[in-house]
């Protein structure tokens, strides 16, 4: 009888540690853009309330330290609002032995920000407006490249101070992109990246960064992400699509810039910088979780895959109260593939 107590106590042990390995506390590392950074600490806050075993730590670094901490390896995953490029993704495969995965996890807006003191009304920018001041060849508040699209607001003569990313950023990457598509002088003389040699301006770390130099600074401009502009009520204006219209960024404007994508590519690095259409807002982007084709352990390779299921599920349906649109139906259907690629 005694014999037969263990071993039933025998395989209840065994049953049990079977169970607490299922639930074993699984930590993942993460960290990179500052872009989908409020939506990525909601959801991965979300995500822990649901399983309290899994916890996601994301360091907002800018996605040029999530391309390059990936590729070292000292996180699970990264993140960018720029794909890697071919030279990225051959210099991860070389360090790390496997391939590296996009997955696009919502859409966004890039939106250009002032302090004009005296002047509330909501400006107009042409695409070599905006070209203009980064490159430093428009320096006043009254060129009339700003004026012509702004009839009957007095803007000052004021010199223009330009703030912009000092880090390595998916927000300047999204910005510098469109600069590119709209300025062959932009596109030759300082091109795209999440880092650029910037031809003028101060730099600031994050978007916080540059939103607090703009509001510190009498007559600046910069660029950062809508919800940062949202959330700290600065002034943004109305940019002109490749329609021809003054559009401001909206979650409306972001979906319809996607929605003039003709065909996602297997890999998901496109852009949707100044798409064609009418109610385009044309510095709108996808951004993306760079995830290791490759991961050794086994635990959080579940986890991740799971995240990204609910992700692409649950998740979709918190993005547009933080200001970012969902993405594509028929892009989540192609992900939700993908995800078996994750080995």
């Amino acid at each position: 009888m005694t014999r037969r107590v263990f071993i039933v106590n025998a395989a209840l042990v065994a049953a049990l540690t079977v169970r607490a390995a299922s639930a074993q506390q699984v930590l993942i590392n993460a960290g990179g853009a500052t872009f989908p950074y409020p939506m990525y600490s909601k959801w991965f806050d979300e995500y822990h309330k649901k399983f309290s075993n899994i916890a996601i730590n994301y360091a907002s670094i800018g996605s040029g330290g999530g391309i390059a901490q990936v590729t070292a390896g000292t996180v699970d995953f990264g993140a960018s609002d720029g794909p890697m490029n071919d030279t990225q993704i051959k210099e991860f495969q070389d360090k790390r032995g496997s391939a590296i995965l996009h997955f696009p996890t919502i859409m966004g807006a890039d939106v250009p920000t002032y302090n004009i003191p005296g002047v509330t009304a909501q400006l107009n920018f042409t695409g070599e407006a905006l070209a203009g001041i980064f490159l430093g060849k428009i320096t006043k508040w009254d060129d009339p490249e700003i004026t012509k699209a702004n009839p009957g607001v007095k803007l000052p003569s004021n010199n223009i101070v330009v703030v912009h990313r000092s880090d390595g950023s998916g927000t300047t990457y999204i910005w510098v992109d469109y600069l590119c598509k709209v300025s062959k002088e932009w596109e030759t003389k300082v091109g795209r990246g999440t880092s650029v040699k910037w031809p003028v301006g101060l730099g600031g770390k994050g978007n916080e960064g540059v939103s607090g130099s703009i509001q510190q600074t009498a007559n600046s401009i910069g660029y950062v992400e809508l919800i940062y502009a949202i959330q700290n009520k600065m002034t943004y204006g109305k940019v002109k699509n490749a329609a021809g219209e003054f559009v401001l960024a909206s979650l409306a404007g972001v979906t319809a810039a996607a929605a003039g994508m003709k065909d996602m590519p297997e890999d998901f690095r496109v852009s949707i910088t100044n798409a064609p259409g009418k109610g385009v807002y044309p510095i709108s982007s996808f951004t993306w979780l760079l995830i290791p084709s490759k991961i050794a352990d086994p635990a959080k390779k579940k986890a991740i895959k799971d995240f990204l299921a609910w992700m692409l599920g649950d998740g979709q349906k918190m993005t547009e109260a933080l200001s970012y649109a969902q993405l594509p139906k028929a892009v989540v259907a192609k992900e939700l593939k993908a995800i078996d690629k994750i080995q």
